[in-house]
């Protein structure tokens, strides 16, 4: 129940273990590190899943398998990405009661497994592009975990494409951090910022990494999402080349891409509040619950219940009645509320007298009465489209109210405790590992939005921020989960 959340503004940080664990999205496992999703939590990802995969075959990819082991060998043939991956690797020593000839790596990442079999694939130009998918699990041994946004073990999805010219590879990278931006702006009803990353912010092996930035309400920033430029270094540590229209052998050009389990937790950030969780309708696998008031004539009043969600069900509405007598009208508002129901119906025998019923909309918790006739449907559905948009707005204005343009250092350090900075950097990694140990504030993003860039100026020239500098451009300074 609600009453086991601690407040967001007493501490954040335990009011999201304990909406997770209280709204039974996931939970702790015996396994260090790892977690347990529960039917809740899983439900959202089904529904994220869904919606994505139908996104990314609108756009000709197709899905696929690839091994959960990969020999050592393998990680070991690109130089940067063994350096970057290697800290957090499982690897496994034995099989079969035996020590193995070669070690093999339990999935961080496929890059590598998947060229092995891309250089078997592809001879000719003809034989590109290649556009699949993959939704998998991954193993990365962190050492702080928190439910949803780092564990040792978590669900994605990652695409790994192969193309003929760098024009190519870079409009496929471009395209699905689009297709990314889509998802959370219009499903998750997040605004996220498109750019690029810096140098030593990019995935490791790739020449260029862009991602999309999201702010939760406690201000930090989280990377809801990746879309990597590969260049040629996985083709060349492979050898995959392939013969182009001229008869030229060439290495082919390579992009991934992927999100994860994490937006789960993005989710939960970026709406919920002190009573539980709040889902965007398009992401509720339950977007209405009715919940009879059982007094007087109770079996007409759940007749009544059921009719209307038949009627609602029809109209393409996810309806379900809790008609169970063990807990009290309150209890239920509270319990669905917890769960995030977008809409709550209240009927009862006077309601149904009345032609009329009470429906409370999670975001905003404001209650309307309605007309208990042909046009409820549609009532409701309207409501539904307007919560969606609803969120948008609120977390949209959450962002600008917590953006500032920073001049001194002294108002960088201040404003980078409570939102997102914008201000100039001179673009060396010296600057920006100083300002990290100093502040422990990253830069998130190089913006890439025309609008965004205008908006706050982004291509003026300036002073840097740290080192006094002279900067050729402003970034996006946050901290970050």
């Amino acid at each position: 129940m609600a009453d086991k959340i601690t407040s967001r503004q007493e501490d954040y940080s335990q009011w999201y273990i304990d909406l997770v664990r209280s709204a039974k999205l996931a939970d702790y496992s015996d396994v260090r590190g790892c977690m347990v999703i529960r039917p809740n939590g899983y439900a959202i990802w089904e529904k994220m899943q869904a919606a994505l995969d139908g996104m990314f075959k609108a756009t000709g990819h197709v899905n696929a398998y690839f091994p959960l082991f990969i020999p050592e060998s393998f990680i070991a043939k690109e130089a940067e990405h063994i350096e970057g991956f290697a800290p957090e690797c499982a690897v496994v020593t034995h099989g079969g009661g035996e020590e193995l000839a070669e070690k093999l790596y339990v999935r961080p990442t496929s890059e590598t497994i998947i060229w092995s079999s891309y250089k078997k694939w592809i001879q000719s130009y003809r034989d590109l592009p290649i556009l699949i998918n993959q939704w998998a699990n991954v193993v990365r041994w962190e050492m702080r975990t928190r439910l949803f946004l780092r564990t040792t073990e978590f669900l994605w999805q990652e695409g790994h494409t192969a193309h003929a010219t760098p024009e190519e590879s870079q409009e496929e990278v471009i395209r699905m951090i689009n297709v990314y931006r889509t998802f959370a702006e219009e499903y998750m009803a997040m605004p996220v910022i498109v750019g690029k990353k810096t140098d030593s912010e990019k995935f490791a092996g790739a020449e260029a990494t862009y991602c999309i930035e999201a702010m939760m309400q406690d201000g930090k920033a989280l990377q809801a999402g990746t879309s990597h430029n590969l260049g040629q270094n996985f083709a060349k540590a492979f050898d995959c080349q392939f013969q182009s229209k001229e008869g030229v052998l060439e290495y082919v050009w390579a992009t991934s891409w992927g999100v994860s389990t994490r937006l789960i937790g993005a989710l939960i950030m970026a709406h919920s509040d002190d009573k539980g969780l709040v889902l965007p309708p398009k992401l509720a696998t339950r977007q209405v619950v009715i919940i009879p008031i059982l007094r007087g004539d109770k079996a007409n009043v759940i007749a009544h219940a059921n009719f209307i969600s038949k009627a609602l069900n029809r109209h393409g509405i996810p309806t379900f009645v809790d008609d169970s007598e063990q807990n009290s009208p309150g209890w239920k508002f509270a319990e669905y509320e917890l769960q995030g129901i977008p809409i709550r119906i209240e009927l009862g025998p006077r309601d149904i007298e009345n032609g009329k019923c009470i429906a409370a909309r999670r975001d905003t918790l404001e209650k309307t009465e309605l007309s208990l006739d042909e046009t409820l449907p549609k009532t409701i559905e309207e409501i539904l489209n307007n919560i969606q948009i609803n969120l948008y707005e609120r977390a949209l204005r959450l962002r600008q109210e917590n953006t500032v343009e920073a001049t001194t250092w002294e108002e960088f350090r201040e404003y980078v405790e409570k939102g997102f900075v914008i201000a100039h950097w001179d673009g060396t990694a010296e600057t920006e590992a100083m300002i990290k140990e100093e502040t422990k504030a990253t830069i998130r993003v190089l913006p890439v939005d025309a609008d965004y860039r205008a908006r706050y100026s982004m291509d003026e020239p300036g002073t840097c921020i740290r080192s006094g500098k002279p900067a050729t451009q402003k970034v996006v300074f946050a901290k970050a989960y």
